[in-house]
């Protein structure tokens, strides 16, 4: 036999044992168990809010595209509520989130912020809060309008310091 057809030979007979090699292992991979779901736990959240509240209901769905689980409910004094967790009317919204734990996030919060506070929540922190419908704020989408906004630490002892601020876009 010729040293060219040889060498050809040889040359076909790796490519097939690779190719083997290569099906071998991606049949293996195909007949591997499924891998579980990421073990990471969701992050729970009641959401308090009025039932005709729409900007409410954008906030809940922006909440919920971040990975967030919701439930949503409708209580007849929403401002009882917010008073009993310890928002006075100052830092008030229009919605109260509460976690697990019990932290508070009233308002139109962006959900990378709720995530950073509960990851490492301050000490005597009782939540967060954006008062009132600051326009482009999660829920509060108003085109390329984007006003400045402050995100509020509130403290057990009813003070505040700023944990965010949001700055105007366009």
């Amino acid at each position: 036999m010729e040293p060219h057809v040889r060498k050809m030979r040889w040359l076909v007979s790796i490519i097939l044992l690779v190719s083997v090699a290569a099906c071998s292992d991606n049949a293996e991979l195909v007949n591997m168990p499924a891998v579980e779901e990421s073990s990471v736990e969701k992050i729970s959240l009641d959401v308090y809010k009025s039932r005709t509240c729409n900007c409410c209901k954008k906030w809940v769905d922006h909440i919920e595209a971040s990975g967030f689980e919701t439930s949503v409910h409708h209580p007849a004094n929403l401002n009882k509520l917010k008073s009993d967790k310890g928002i006075s009317p100052r830092y008030q919204s229009c919605h109260t989130a509460v976690s697990k734990d019990g932290y508070v996030f009233e308002g139109h919060i962006p959900a990378d912020i709720i995530q950073r506070f509960l990851a490492n929540p301050p000490p005597n922190a009782i939540g967060l809060a954006v008062p009132g419908m600051p326009a482009g704020s999660p829920g509060m989408e108003m085109g390329s309008r984007h006003d400045e906004y402050d995100v509020f630490l509130l403290n057990k002892d009813g003070s505040d310091t700023v944990y965010e601020h949001i700055g105007a876009k366009g």
